[in-house]
């Protein structure tokens, strides 16, 4: 069962998850990280490193934000690897508490997206 990086990530994209990922699963977008399912070992040492909580297994990711089990599968095979922790987004503070960010999600295609 991998991980999953759901919508709290969005616009904030801490990387303390990446540190502590002993496969480097984790590729990064614009505006947020996404696991890669086909790496991901299900070890869940990401999971309480996730300053906003957005880290969940696969089953037990909540139901408003089932799509984002899809969207890391396919945005993990196109947005690069990070492998080393780097500075939030400067929109990091001011989005950590934001509910609703789906929309602003960027940096993929748009069938991706669902667009």
């Amino acid at each position: 069962m991998p991980y999953v990086v759901a919508e709290p990530c969005i616009k904030c994209r801490f990387t303390d998850c990446v540190d502590v990922c002993p496969v480097d699963c984790f590729r990064a977008g614009e505006t947020m990280l996404v696991i890669d399912p086909e790496e991901c070992i299900d070890c869940s040492a990401c999971v309480e490193e996730c300053p906003v909580n957005a880290i969940y297994a696969d089953s037990d990711l909540p139901d408003r934000w089932s799509e984002y089990a899809e969207l890391n599968a396919v945005f993990s095979r196109q947005w690069p690897l990070i492998s080393e922790s780097q500075a939030p987004l400067p929109t990091a503070e001011a989005f950590r508490d934001v509910k609703e960010k789906r929309h602003l999600l960027t940096g993929a295609r748009d069938e991706a997206l669902g667009s």
